[in-house]
């Protein structure tokens, strides 16, 4: 059992009967009233997003969590399947577990959180910036360097990513896969 001071990112809590990871959390503190404590909370076992408001030092119940290193080998009708780098063990897991499936290409290394509790796993976590290869992209105007403008890119896995004009067919580019903006090219 733990305390509201105990929150942070990432953190995994039940709450109702649902796991939810704290996406953002704050403190509110007025003169005559007590402190409050509220996070905003993605749900793990549901795709629901909520905000929640505690009083300072009330309890919360964390769910212990163990991060493994998996690797990413291919899709089919169970959902996306990994295999433990270690044990050579695999798993399947729906697509609603996986933090950024159109990014996932054969081979890739990933983070799989699992329930300590359950021994089930509860989200596949892509590294935060990937390398990948621009498959089509339409060639910049020339000059047009006056704004930032950027134009869509189709990369290796098939996701869209808007990159700048200077990006073209065949070359690697880094991109953020939380929010799935480019980074920068890769020489």
């Amino acid at each position: 059992m733990a305390s509201t001071s105990d929150i942070s990112r990432g953190l995994i809590i039940k709450l109702d009967g649902s796991l939810y990871k704290v996406i953002e959390f704050g403190e509110n503190k007025t003169a005559r009233a007590a402190a409050k404590v509220w996070a905003k909370l993605k749900g793990v076992d549901n795709n629901r997003t909520i905000e929640q408001t505690w009083n300072s030092g009330d309890n919360i119940f964390p769910v212990r969590v163990e991060r493994k290193e998996y690797q990413y080998l291919y899709k089919d009708d169970t959902g996306y399947n990994f295999m433990d780098n270690e044990t050579f063990e695999q798993v399947a897991v729906p697509e609603t577990m996986v933090d950024a499936p159109q990014f996932l290409k054969e081979g890739q290394n990933v983070s799989v959180l699992f329930n300590t509790e359950t021994e089930q796993p509860m989200s596949v976590e892509l590294p935060d910036k990937i390398v990948v290869l621009v498959t089509y992209s339409e060639p910049g105007m020339r000059g047009d360097t006056a704004t930032r403008t950027l134009k869509p890119a189709t990369v290796e896995t098939g996701a869209t990513v808007m990159v700048p004009l200077f990006v073209n067919e065949g070359e690697m580019i880094r991109v953020n896969t939380k929010t799935g903006d480019y980074v920068e090219r890769v020489k």
